[in-house]
C-alpha cells in the first residue's frame, strides 16, 4: 500500500504540472445544450490551470487563455458524414503536441471520453432477442449511418492503454456496463456542475427578469428548458397547462428550429397568450430568476444540467424520475424535488402542478432543499476531479 502521504506529495506535484490539453466538440456553444455547458464550464475552470485547445465545427464562446481551432464541415448532412468528417479531422489535428484529448463526440481517439447521451448499441439492441435481435442486425449491417455510429463508438470504448471513460450519472454507468462491460476499469462518474453560487431570487429580482425577457409581470411561470422538446416533455406540459387556471403561464427556452412544429398545439389548446418561446438563451439565468417552478418530464435524460441550474437558483423542480433522468437518483422526493414515475402521465403532472402553485409551504421547502443540495455540486470541485483523470491518462 502506498503511504497517504506519498500519494499527497504525489497529487501536489502533478497538480503543479502544466498540461496541453485538446477538447472536442463538435459544437462549442452554451446554446449547444446541456453536454456542451459541460464541456464549457471544465474549460473555464481548468483554463487557468492548463494550456486548453477547443477543437469544434461551431465556436460560439470566448475565454482567456483558451485557444480555438476551427474544424472544417464540408457536409453539415448526413451527418454520419459529418460524424466521421470530425472524427478523422480532429485526429489528424491532436495526433501530437498535446499532453491528454478529451473527446466529448463520437470519435475512436482520446485518451479521456465523457459520455453525454445513451450508447448507440444500447439503443439498437437493448431488449431485443431472437427474430428482433436478427432484424436489428440485418438493419445495421445495411446502414451506413448505424454502421458508422456502431463503429465509432466501439472504437471509442475499447480498452487501451491509459484510457479513461466518464459518464455523467450512475444510471449511464450501469447502462455503459451493459453494453461495454469490458469498459468498467475505466468508468468514472463526473456529474455536471453550476458556476454560480447558490442563491435565493428576491420578488425584486424576480420582476427584473421578466421585464428583461418581455415576459408577463403578473401570473405564475412555469419554465420549461431543452433543446429536444418532444424528448424533454414540452407536449405533455402544454396539454396539462390548458387545465391549469388562466393565471399560470409557459416560458420555454431552447433552439428556434422545434417552435413551428408545436405553434399548432398551442394555437389548438388555446394557449397563445399563455406560452412564451424565447428561443435559445446564452445565458439562461434571468428565466430561472422569472419563474416559479421548472417543469421538465423528460423522457430520457443522462443527467438534466437544467435540472441542477435551476435548482441552485432556489427554483422548485418538478422533474422525472431515475428510470427517465439521471439526476434523479440523486434527488429525494418532496424534499429537494417532486419526482414523477411517469412523466406521461399527464393526470398526474397537473395534480402535482396544481398542488405545487398554490401550497407556499411546499414551495420554500423544495427551494431551500434545492439550495441545501446544489452546494454539493460546484464546478470549481469538479473541474478538480477531471484534472485528476488527466493525470491518470499520462
Amino acid at each position: 500500500m502506498i503511504p497517504s502521504a506519498f500519494m499527497a506529495t504525489d497529487h501536489a506535484n502533478q497538480s503543479s504540472k502544466k498540461l496541453q490539453i485538446a477538447v472536442l466538440n463538435r459544437t462549442f456553444s452554451p446554446t449547444g445544450g446541456g453536454a456542451e455547458r459541460y464541456s464549457i464550464s471544465l474549460v473555464q475552470h481548468l483554463a487557468a490551470r492548463h494550456e486548453i485547445h477547443v477543437f469544434a465545427q461551431e465556436i460560439g464562446h470566448e475565454w482567456p487563455g483558451v485557444t480555438y481551432h476551427q474544424v472544417s464541415m464540408p457536409l453539415r448532412k448526413p451527418r454520419w458524414v459529418n460524424q466521421l468528417w470530425f472524427a478523422t479531422a480532429t485526429w489528424w489535428a491532436t495526433r501530437r503536441g498535446f499532453d491528454v484529448v478529451h473527446s466529448h463526440e463520437n470519435t475512436w481517439h482520446g485518451a479521456v471520453q465523457t459520455a453525454h447521451v445513451l450508447p448507440v448499441k444500447y439503443n439498437l439492441f437493448n431488449g431485443r432477442s431472437g427474430w428482433q435481435y436478427a432484424l436489428c442486425c440485418l438493419r445495421v449491417a445495411t446502414s451506413p449511418r448505424l454502421l458508422t455510429y456502431l463503429g465509432l463508438e466501439s472504437l471509442r470504448y475499447a480498452p487501451r492503454p491509459g484510457r479513461q471513460v466518464v459518464v455523467t450519472s450512475e444510471s449511464l454507468k450501469a447502462i455503459m456496463l451493459s453494453s461495454y462491460p469490458n469498459s468498467r476499469a475505466m468508468l468514472s462518474v463526473i456529474t455536471p456542475g453550476i458556476t454560480l453560487r447558490p442563491l435565493r431570487v428576491t420578488p425584486l429580482q424576480k420582476s427584473e427578469a421578466r421585464a428583461g425577457l418581455d415576459l408577463p409581470a403578473t401570473g405564475r411561470c412555469l419554465l420549461f428548458v431543452g433543446n429536444d422538446y418532444r424528448k424533454k416533455g414540452l407536449p405533455v406540459v402544454l396539454d396539462v397547462l390548458a387545465s391549469l387556471p388562466a393565471d399560470v403561464f409557459l416560458v420555454v427556452v431552447g433552439t428556434t428550429a422545434e417552435i413551428a412544429g408545436f405553434r399548432d398545439q398551442v394555437q389548438a389548446l388555446g394557449l397563445a397568450q399563455r406560452v412564451f418561446f424565447l428561443g435559445s438563451l446564452q445565458d439562461v439565468s434571468p428565466a430561472y430568476m422569472a419563474a416559479d417552478v421548472l417543469v421538465h418530464p423528460t423522457l430520457e435524460d443522462t443527467f438534466a444540467m437544467v435540472v441542477l441550474e435551476a435548482m441552485a437558483h432556489g427554483l422548485p423542480v418538478v422533474v422525472s424520475g431515475p428510470r427517465y433522468c439521471g439526476i434523479s437518483g440523486l434527488l429525494a422526493n418532496g424534499v429537494n424535488a417532486i419526482v414523477l414515475d411517469d412523466p406521461r402521465d399527464a393526470a398526474h403532472l397537473q395534480q402535482v402542478l396544481a398542488q405545487m402553485l398554490d401550497d407556499p409551504v411546499l414551495q420554500a421547502k423544495l427551494r431551500q432543499g434545492a439550495l441545501d443540495f446544489s452546494r454539493h455540486y460546484q464546478w470549481r470541485a469538479i473541474a478538480l476531479q477531471q484534472e485528476a483523470l488527466y493525470f491518470s491518462c499520462l
